[in-house]
């Protein structure tokens, strides 16, 4: 440990499954072989088997959200717990939002950083 990245973009917008998730979070987080592939797993990966990165950016959040409410709050969960229990270790955590369920007002407008 103690190699921390600047920042972790993970793209969520097409995660159909909480395996899928589990998974995806894994490999893009760089977590070991074998990672157990649940929530608990999670909190012990993120909080002790590899380094955070100082900017975590979910993309697809609000798709996510719709399509596993249920893993989006648990996800969600850990990162805000890391961040009371570990401030110096945590991720500053950015939810983007999907740019298709924007206003078409707002797309065109490019009010929305990163759009």
């Amino acid at each position: 440990m103690n190699d921390r990245k600047s920042e972790v973009t993970i793209d969520l917008s097409d995660v159909a499954s909480p395996l899928e998730l589990q998974q995806r979070l894994s490999r893009s987080l760089e977590f070991p072989d074998w990672y157990g592939k649940n929530w608990d797993a999670f909190w012990d990966a993120i909080t002790g088997l590899v380094d955070m990165p100082h900017q975590l950016r979910l993309l697809g959040w609000q798709t996510l959200k719709d399509r596993l409410p249920l893993d989006a709050e648990l996800l969600r969960a850990c990162l805000e717990k890391m961040q009371k229990e570990l401030p110096g270790s945590a991720s500053t955590v950015v939810y983007d939002i999907d740019r298709d369920t924007l206003p078409d007002a707002v797309r065109s407008s490019g009010r929305v950083k990163g759009f």
